[in-house]
C-alpha cells in the first residue's frame, strides 16, 4: 500500500533529511554535514561567506570558518565534481560517478573545445612528475585576458577532470587543484568500476535519502539525472512510494524518514540560496511556499529582494529574505522582508548570530519591506 503523508509531515521530514530539524551532529562536524548531504554545491559569489562554508553554517551554528575550510580541502577527504552543479563530494561518492565520467569520455569534445592529444598526455605527464598544481602550475590558464579564453592546457585539464584522469581535492584562492585520480583517490575506491545501473541506483538512493521525500523531479535534479534514468533504477533504489496531500506528482521516501516521527529542534538561520534545502526552486515552492530566485545577475533595477537574498528559516518554515552585506565590522541588512511581526525575534537571532560568524560586533538594517516592525528590530538588535 502507499504511504500518506500530509504536507507538513513531508516539510518536516524534508527539514530532517537535510539536517535542520532536530540536534545537530556536532560529533561529525562538517564533514558529517557533507556525508549527510550528499553533496554541497560551489559558487563564486561571497556576501557573507562563499556558498559552501554557508551550508554547515547553517546546519552546526558558528562552526569556525577555517574548521569548514580545513574539512573541505587539502585532506583527500573529498573531491570535487559535476553533481547538482559544481560540488564538493564525499570521496566515498568517487564510485558513484564512473557513469557521468565515461559518458563525458564518449562525447570527447566538451563544452565545444578541441585539444591536441599530446597536450592532454603532457599535462598528465606534468602531474605525474610534479603532483598536484593548479593550471597555472601547469603552464596558465588563458590564452588573453578573457576569462572564457581557455589556453589549450586549461582545455586538456578540464577535460581530464570530467573524463576522471584528474581529480580536485583541493581549491587554493578558489583556484582549483589536479591531481591524478590515481594518485589522489584511495585504491579501494579507485579500483572500484560500477555499472551505470549501479551508479544511478546508489546515487537515486542517496539522493533519496538526503531529500527525505522527492518526486522523480526532485530525484532528478538532485544530481542532475535524466527522468529515464531515475525510472529505470527507482524500483531498485529501496525507496518507498508515497502519496503527499498537495502534490500533484508522485513521491518516493527513504525508508529510514518514515521509521520515526520527524521531532526535534527547529534551527532558526539564513540559508544560501544554494543550499540544498531550496537549490531546487519548484520544490522549495512546493514544500514552503516560497517563490524564491536568485537576483545577481539580475539587474539592479529590476531587483526585488536583493543581489543575494537569503531565506530566512525559523520554527521549520521559510518566513521572510535577507539580502546582507559587511561594512567593516558592520553586518548590513541591505532589505529585508518579513511575514508577520511574530518573526521579528528569529530575524534578529539569526542577524545576529550570522554577524558574530563573520566577526561583525554591529548589524545595520537599511530597508524594510514593513517598516512598522523597525522598533521591536532594532530593540532586539
Amino acid at each position: 500500500m502507499t504511504v500518506m503523508l500530509s504536507a507538513d509531515q513531508a516539510r518536516r521530514i524534508a527539514l530532517r533529511a537535510q539536517g535542520l530539524l532536530g540536534a545537530p551532529d556536532r560529533r561529525g562536524g562538517v564533514r558529517g554535514v557533507l556525508r549527510h548531504l550528499g553533496a554541497v554545491q560551489l559558487d563564486t559569489i561571497s556576501v557573507l561567506a562563499r556558498s559552501h562554508e554557508l551550508v554547515p553554517y547553517a546546519r552546526l551554528g558558528a562552526v569556525g570558518r577555517p574548521a569548514v575550510e580545513g574539512a573541505y580541502w587539502g585532506s583527500e577527504t573529498t573531491f570535487e565534481y559535476w553533481s547538482h552543479a559544481a560540488c564538493i563530494l564525499p570521496i566515498e561518492e568517487w564510485p558513484l560517478f564512473a557513469f557521468r565520467r565515461r559518458a563525458y569520455r564518449g562525447r570527447g569534445n566538451l563544452w565545444g573545445h578541441q585539444v591536441p592529444p599530446e597536450t592532454y598526455r603532457a599535462v598528465l605527464d606534468k602531474l605525474r612528475a610534479e603532483g598536484p598544481l593548479t593550471s597555472t602550475g601547469l603552464g596558465g590558464a588563458k590564452r588573453t585576458a578573457e576569462w572564457w579564453d581557455w589556453s589549450d592546457t586549461k582545455i586538456a585539464v578540464e577535460r581530464a577532470l570530467a573524463f576522471g584522469d584528474v581529480v580536485c581535492t583541493e581549491r587554493r584562492s578558489w583556484k582549483r587543484v589536479y591531481e591524478l585520480a590515481e594518485q589522489a583517490v584511495p585504491a579501494e575506491l579507485y579500483g572500484q568500476d560500477l555499472s551505470d545501473e549501479e551508479c544511478l541506483r546508489r546515487l537515486v538512493a542517496q539522493a533519496g535519502a538526503a531529500l527525505g521525500v522527492a518526486t522523480r523531479a526532485d530525484l532528478m535534479d538532485h544530481h542532475r539525472l535524466k527522468g529515464t534514468q531515475v525510472e529505470s533504477v527507482i524500483e531498485a533504489s529501496g525507496l518507498v512510494p508515497v502519496q503527499v496531500e498537495g502534490w500533484a506528482a508522485a513521491a518516493w521516501a527513504d525508508p529510514a524518514a518514515l521509521a520515526s516521527e520527524p521531532r526535534g529542534r527547529h534551527r532558526t538561520t539564513l540559508l544560501s540560496p544554494f543550499d540544498s534545502l531550496i537549490w531546487d526552486r519548484a520544490r522549495t515552492e512546493r514544500i514552503f511556499g516560497m517563490t524564491h530566485r536568485l537576483e545577481a545577475y539580475t539587474p539592479k533595477h529590476k531587483r526585488v529582494h536583493g543581489y543575494f537574498a537569503m531565506p530566512l528559516l525559523a520554527g521549520g518554515r521559510l518566513v521572510g529574505r535577507v539580502d546582507p552585506a559587511r561594512e567593516g565590522r558592520t553586518l548590513v541588512a541591505r532589505q529585508v522582508s518579513l511575514e508577520g511581526p511574530k518573526f521579528v525575534a528569529p530575524l534578529a537571532e539569526a542577524l545576529r548570530e550570522a554577524a558574530a560568524w563573520v566577526g561583525c560586533d554591529a548589524v545595520r538594517v537599511e530597508r524594510l519591506a514593513d517598516e512598522g516592525l523597525r522598533p521591536a528590530l532594532e530593540k532586539l538588535l
